[in-house]
């Protein structure tokens, strides 16, 4: 009776390697699937708050970006999903107004009540402005909650505020400036975002990145 030759360490080295970087491939495109998916997904109904992610403001002016999830927001609420807006972000680097100054403004001078919209000022990101919400939130028994962002960002959110102990709904603005190649080019980053946020934790991932960030600050 023939025996096969062994197979070499390397050998079993080079399948194992193969079958890890096919298993993370699957992995990849089967979360960018689910956040091509989320981006589509559209669950307004009524909640005990509408969150808007923050984005770009120009001395107290908001971005098309931002102006663009504001005017989702304003709509929701005209609607009577919620009688609260939470508006999120905190004050980058040489801005006068934080993000959510600039949104509450937007909102107030559409009629939005002051009563109605709640400041959420010193988040950098959308794990620290969620985490900062969800704490005055959950004080307020307002955990069922509508997050306003691009659709690219749904998933990514979602998973953020159910971590944070939210009960989260994703309805997306459809008339934001970022589309097309654009938009991809954002969902493959959210792909991975997410992707590595299920394994670490988006806690954990955020302390990575800021950490890298301050590596190549200082390099």
């Amino acid at each position: 009776m023939l025996v096969g030759s062994p197979i070499s360490p390397l050998k079993w080295a080079l399948r194992i390697g193969g079958i890890v970087i096919a298993a993370i491939v699957v992995y990849l495109g089967v979360t960018f699937g689910q956040v091509w998916a989320a981006s589509h997904r559209d669950q307004a109904r009524p909640v005990r708050a509408v969150v808007v992610l923050g984005a770009a403001q120009y001395n107290g002016r908001p971005s098309p970006v931002l102006q663009a999830r504001l005017d989702h927001a304003y709509d929701l609420w005209r609607r009577g999903v919620s009688d609260v807006i939470v508006v999120t972000g905190g004050r980058q680097t040489g801005d006068q107004f934080t993000e959510a100054t600039a949104s509450a403004n937007y909102l107030l001078a559409r009629g939005v009540p002051d009563a109605s919209v709640l400041r959420e000022v010193s988040g950098r990101n959308s794990w620290q402005s969620l985490a900062s919400a969800a704490g005055f939130l959950k004080a307020r028994g307002r955990r069922e909650v509508l997050l306003v962002s691009d659709p690219f960002h749904d998933l990514r959110i979602s998973l953020m505020a159910g971590e944070l102990g939210l009960k989260p709904y994703v309805s997306p603005t459809r008339t934001s400036p970022i589309r097309g190649t654009a938009a991809v080019g954002h969902m493959a980053k959210e792909t991975f975002e997410v992707a590595l946020g299920r394994v670490i934790g988006f806690r954990r991932l955020v302390g990575v990145g800021e950490r890298v960030r301050g590596d190549l600050r200082s390099g």
